[in-house]
């Protein structure tokens, strides 16, 4: 793992595997898979994350729905054409992977961190229940000149911080990545249903 990738963009996810294991991609002759994983708030909501793991990363290992795995990774982002449109997509990126045979957890763990730049204006709302929320994306850098663009919420007291902030501010963000679903209207008739992913901010700091 480099330098870069090790410090600026770190998750950790414990959680049950509750879809297929599927094909992803192949890069330089290496074949990538894909699967779904629910990991539980303390709160009892399940957030529904996709991983994304290399072969050879799993060597002889058969993942199946229902294994409990640890996985250590980073966020990465894409864009994928979908509905006549560009769609930002997020996956977590496994650089270690086990299966454990008998959780000894108490609760799942949903653990992000991630240091880069903000590279759109935030914007700042209130919800229906009067909740402050400032959403952000911030742009973390990678090897090869690429870079991530991870969209961000803060809420509350953290929302008053974020939304003060200018683009092209570095800043370093830990919390928990989380999905929920989302109505978008299509016609009179008919709505899309999507799930939408980010990082839920608990701690953010200007560097």
């Amino acid at each position: 793992m480099s330098g870069i990738e090790e410090v600026y963009n770190k998750i950790t996810l414990k959680g049950t595997i509750v879809s297929e294991v599927r094909f992803s991609h192949k890069v330089y002759g290496e074949d990538f898979v894909e699967f779904d994983m629910s990991v539980m708030r303390t709160s009892g909501y399940k957030d529904m994350i996709p991983v994304t793991v290399s072969g050879r990363l799993l060597g002889t290992n058969i993942l199946s729905t229902g294994d409990y795995i640890c996985v250590d990774g980073q966020i990465r982002t894409y864009n994928r054409f979908t509905e006549g449109k560009n769609r930002l997509l997020i996956t977590v990126f496994a650089r270690e992977l086990e299966i454990v045979e008998e959780p000894e957890f108490e609760f799942d763990e949903n653990y992000v961190f991630i240091e880069g730049y903000i590279c759109r204006e935030p914007f700042y709302r209130v919800s229906p229940k009067g909740r402050e929320i400032t959403d952000l994306m911030i742009a973390v850098n990678r090897m090869y000149g690429k870079s991530d663009y991870i969209p961000c919420i803060a809420w509350s007291r953290n929302a008053k911080y974020a939304r003060l902030l200018d683009v092209g501010t570095k800043i370093r963000v830990s919390g928990r990545i989380q999905s929920r679903e989302y109505r978008k209207k299509i016609d009179e008739e008919s709505y899309y249903t999507g799930v939408a992913r980010e990082v839920s901010i608990h701690k953010i700091e200007e560097i």
